[in-house]
């Protein structure tokens, strides 16, 4: 008997855990005790009051609802959850003396979806530009991360208490160049509350710049008779359409061979007169860019003579070259042969003589003597 005693005694503590559920959700509070004698559970909020003793409702709010009621477990749920409910709830069984237990609810604040402020539209080269990031009613104070296209980017971040919840802002500062145009900027908001995705807002900067201008050619060796096609490529924002073709300084001198056809300047029978110097134009409400082309129509039996002439000289070239080296070879081995000779002369003199001078004499006289020789043969 008293051992029954002391485990109805022991179990009958009520058992809760904390919840945490995100503004607007549904949270359910449970509590149960594992061994009971019939005593009645009870729920009060964080003021104190009443919520369930039992089945029976004691709070008019039509939020709360009974979930589950017996002797070992009370489970009641709070809907439609604001800031307001968040605090210590209070699970009573009441024994002698009533044993209670506290569980802590939990509400995020779910951030608003950011806005992205401090863009202008059209923004210019060389503009300082600041773009602010801001986004209300998290809690706890929600992150921001900004994204240029796909890459992360640093921003400076500021958070302010506004009651229970935050209001944080990002700034993004920005020296705009022509590689921005186009460019998406995004903002991304990051909180425990957004389980599925995050928010976020992007804005797409649109930069407008002064015209680059390139000539493109079709040949690299022009030649009369051919067909060629200069092509002016501008970039520029706005786009710096139609461009201007000039030659030397003024107007084309033959529109029935010079043809342009919006970017491109063709000929279609490349003659002598059109050598000159071509210049395309391209202008816009933020300055004008030019390139220039330098044109020079070849003969094509010139062209031809040039090539045989060119690989006849490097012919000549190789021939001189295969030549001096052959001659440098032989004045090499030459001179080794004669060096050997006059070491060994001398080596002769000094083998039979007692000392350095008389070494040297005895040289001088194998010298003589074989120049004697020489004489006397002759």
């Amino acid at each position: 008997m008293s051992i029954f005693f002391y485990k109805a005694t022991f179990g009958q503590y009520p058992l809760v855990t904390n919840v945490t559920v995100t503004e607007g959700a549904t949270a359910n509070l449970t509590c149960r005790v594992e061994y009971n004698d019939n005593t009645s559970l009870q729920w009060s909020n964080p003021a104190q009051q009443t919520l369930f003793f039992g089945d029976k409702k004691a709070l008019r709010d039509n939020r709360i609802e009974l979930v589950r009621a017996s002797w070992s477990e009370l489970t009641i749920s709070i809907s439609d959850v604001s800031l307001s409910d968040e605090g210590m709830y209070t699970c009573s069984l009441f024994t002698m003396p009533v044993r209670t237990a506290k569980a802590y609810l939990t509400v995020l604040g779910v951030p608003e979806k950011p806005e992205i402020d401090g863009l202008t539209k059209p923004a210019i080269e060389g503009d300082h530009i600041t773009l602010t990031c801001i986004t209300q009613g998290s809690k706890p104070a929600a992150d921001l991360r900004w994204f240029r296209n796909e890459k992360e980017v640093k921003g400076a971040k500021e958070v302010n208490a506004s009651g229970k919840t935050f209001t944080v802002r990002s700034s993004l500062q920005l020296h705009v160049g022509r590689n921005d145009d186009g460019v998406a900027y995004t903002c991304r908001v990051d909180h425990v509350a957004l389980t599925q995705a995050p928010q976020q807002a992007t804005e797409v900067l649109e930069v407008h710049y002064a015209p680059q201008v390139e000539i493109i050619h079709s040949r690299a060796v022009p030649q009369e008779g051919q067909y060629l096609k200069l092509e002016c490529v501008s970039k520029g924002n706005p786009s710096p359409d139609p461009v201007m073709w000039t030659k030397d300084g003024g107007e084309l001198p033959d529109l029935d061979r010079m043809i342009v056809e919006g970017r491109e300047l063709t000929f279609t029978s490349l003659n002598k007169t059109d050598n000159g110097t071509y210049r395309c134009e391209a202008t816009n409400h933020l300055g004008t860019s030019s390139a220039e082309y330098v044109l020079y129509v070849y003969d094509p039996n010139a062209v031809g003579q040039h090539g045989t002439d060119h690989a006849l000289i490097g012919g000549v070239v190789a021939v001189v070259v295969f030549v001096t080296l052959c001659l440098i070879i032989v004045l090499g081995r030459y001179l080794a042969r004669h060096k050997g000779t006059y070491l060994t002369n001398e080596a002769k003199g000094a083998d039979d003589a007692p000392d350095a001078d008389t070494a040297i004499i005895n040289a001088e006289g194998n010298h003589a003597h074989a120049e004697e020789k020489k004489e006397y043969f002759i």
